[in-house]
């Protein structure tokens, strides 16, 4: 006799500000939870705008076998050993109208770039938001850095993201500028930075969300039936908990996500979202 159809489940967090605490680290009690459930068969990955690079060292205990999402899309990746399974780059064309925009505004973005390796390409600091970033990344040992003079030895490479670190009004011009020439062809995320004294603006391809990555891993896992749970708190996160069979947002979520999610748990400094699995998953188990 057939067993009944069993649905699988994926399992898939944010990080910044939702499974992670508010100083960007895993707590001591999430890491013991997560352990516990991933020795389990719990099928969980991360999606977030970070690279495997600067979370690498957060999550380092956690055995994650599930290809992970970097960039909010952009690439699909092994977590222990980075090779990415997809890459989704801005248009070359496009780069180079990009650069020269915000470059009208006396000032340089940073590069994300994949070539033979991920470099992460980094002009002269020009206020206290990029002294902050390029500090946390050079105490990161982030082996993507590269400190150049001028972000154009970049633009050989495929560009994954460009990021525009600056005060509101600049960056918002930028934005608006772009939203009006080719928004229709890039992904555009602006907003105050939780820990750096700035507002940031990154510029991708339009396809590059967090939700089709998650499409694309699942097609990966080859699962026909598969019921999909998103974490998330923030703007780039909304795709992903719409597209979810089930969206949970954290309490310090913003508004709009909290409105349109599934479900409204804890807040992330609450250790919300690894206590959410060990109850789900236990009663998926059943």
């Amino acid at each position: 006799m057939n067993q009944p159809h069993k649905t699988q489940t994926l399992y898939v967090t944010d990080l910044d500000g939702t499974l992670l605490q508010d100083d960007a680290t895993l707590s001591g009690r999430s890491r013991d939870i997560l352990l516990e459930l991933l020795a389990d068969g719990l099928p969980l990955t991360v999606a977030t705008a970070r690279s495997v690079a600067s979370f690498r060292p957060i999550l380092q205990e956690l055995p994650l076998k599930l290809p992970v999402i970097e960039f909010n899309g952009a690439f699909l990746s092994d977590f222990s050993t980075g090779k990415h399974h997809f890459v989704r780059a801005l248009k070359p064309h496009l780069v180079a109208d990009i650069l020269e925009l915000i470059r009208a505004q006396g000032v340089q973005p940073y590069l994300a770039t994949y070539g033979e390796r991920d470099n992460l390409f980094c002009p002269p600091s020009q206020n206290a938001g990029m002294e902050w970033f390029v500090k946390e990344r050079q105490e990161s040992d982030d082996p993507r850095l590269r400190l150049v003079d001028d972000v154009q030895c970049g633009v050989a490479e495929q560009v994954v993201c460009v990021t525009l670190i600056g005060d509101e009004a600049m960056t918002h011009r930028v934005h608006a500028e772009l939203s009006s020439r080719w928004g229709a062809m890039l992904q555009l995320y602006h907003w105050p930075h939780d820990s750096s004294p700035a507002h940031w603006l990154t510029i991708q391809d339009v396809k590059v969300t967090k939700a089709r990555a998650v499409d694309e891993l699942v097609h990966r896992i080859g699962t026909k039936d598969c019921e999909v749970t998103a974490f998330g708190d923030q703007i780039n996160d909304i795709e992903m908990l719409s597209s979810a069979d089930r969206g949970i947002a954290v309490a310090n979520a913003t508004a709009e996500l909290r409105a349109l999610a599934t479900q409204v748990i804890g807040s992330n400094t609450e250790d919300s979202v690894a206590q959410f699995l060990r109850r789900d998953w236990a009663d998926t188990a059943r």
